[in-house]
């Protein structure tokens, strides 16, 4: 705008008046305060440009020459923008591919699930109803009827011996409140204090030797508890894992041998192919567990053997020392079976924590 005012104000006629001075025209006022509004303008935006400099989100990148249309003017913060928008956008996009693989993978795994609980279903009503064949040891079968035998019998003898346990702490009890009873009367009745004495000490001599027994009995329960509830249990676990492993197999040896009857096509050979390696994988598996049962009934036998072998000499040897009211053969057997017996009313708690 400058330019073309000093250019028409170059090109213009000035007149001269008679004393050789130059006229004032109205049209040249308003040029010289054009030029003057003009310059105090561009030193305005000049200071401001200076002091506060240039603000990155609102400059703009000029395509083509000075001069060039508002069309090639491209703000930067619409640059910006769309990148950050490419950046959200990709990393929504990365989101969803790993929410789908995990999508995907739990689809494979119920659907690896179900074909497989379908096939052992199939397999197990077939075996029901006879119309199915099914892989048989007969003496490993044989070996594990007979634990699950033994091990229903041991909880009948577990539960008897808490029984006894709980019949025989109550009398113990009894006889240690019979006791107290006759020795206060002992105290109290003059012409039976003898009489109520003799009966008072025999009570505690028997309340005495019945917790010794008592400490016995335990041990024996605590025994026979540890062999049937963890030790019979474990070895009956991994029979049901073998059991199970022994279904799978059947099921797809069945398979095997349906699809090797049928054609012999690419698409019946792949898929026998397939069969194949799945027969083969659950193969190694129940042989595996079958192993595996073997070892532990032969040990959990010699286990057995030993555990009982002690724990039945302890019970006869107590049982028969106390009602023989020899107290001295009773704590003789505690001690070669290195049961320690819990100081009397240990098992109470402190007034601290009756508070």
């Amino acid at each position: 705008m400058t330019d073309s005012i000093m250019s028409k104000a170059a090109t213009m006629e000035i007149p001269i008046n008679s004393n050789g001075d130059t006229g004032t025209l109205a049209e040249d006022d308003s040029l010289e305060q054009a030029a003057k509004l003009q310059w105090s303008l561009d030193e305005k935006d000049l200071q401001q440009v200076m002091v506060s400099g240039p603000n990155l989100n609102e400059t703009s990148i000029v395509s083509g020459g000075y001069g060039g249309t508002a069309e090639g003017i491209i703000p930067t913060s619409s640059i910006k923008g769309s990148n950050m928008h490419h950046s959200s956008s990709s990393s929504s996009m990365t989101a969803e591919e790993v929410t789908r693989g995990v999508a995907v993978e739990k689809l494979e795994t119920m659907k690896k699930w179900g074909f497989n609980t379908y096939k052992c279903t199939k397999q197990m009503i077939s075996e029901r109803f006879g119309r199915g064949s099914r892989t048989v040891d007969l003496e490993l079968e044989a070996q594990i009827e007979v634990l699950r035998d033994t091990k229903k019998k041991y909880e009948c003898v577990l539960r008897l011996a808490r029984a006894l346990t709980n019949h025989f702490y109550n009398m113990v009890q009894t006889q240690h409140a019979l006791g107290d009873t006759f020795a206060d009367l002992s105290q109290k009745s003059p012409e039976l204090r003898d009489e109520f004495g003799y009966n008072a000490e025999t009570q505690k001599l028997l309340c005495k030797n019945g917790e010794t027994l008592l400490g016995a009995i335990n041990f024996f329960v605590s025994s026979i508890n540890t062999l049937v509830k963890k030790t019979m249990e474990d070895t009956l676990m991994t029979i049901k894992m073998y059991e199970n492993a022994r279904l799978e197999f059947d099921a797809y040896r069945s398979d095997l041998e349906e699809l090797s009857l049928g054609p012999r096509d690419a698409v019946a050979m792949a898929r026998i192919d397939a069969a194949q390696q799945q027969y083969q994988v659950q193969k190694d598996k129940y042989e595996r567990l079958r192993s595996d049962v073997i070892i532990k009934l032969k040990f959990l036998e010699e286990n057995k053997v030993k555990v009982m072998h002690k724990q039945l000499l302890l019970f006869h040897n107590a049982i028969s020392a106390y009602f023989a009211g020899n107290q001295q053969q009773l704590e003789q057997t505690l001690k070669q079976f290195n049961i320690k017996l819990k100081p009397p009313g240990a098992d109470k708690p402190s007034w601290l924590e009756e508070q």
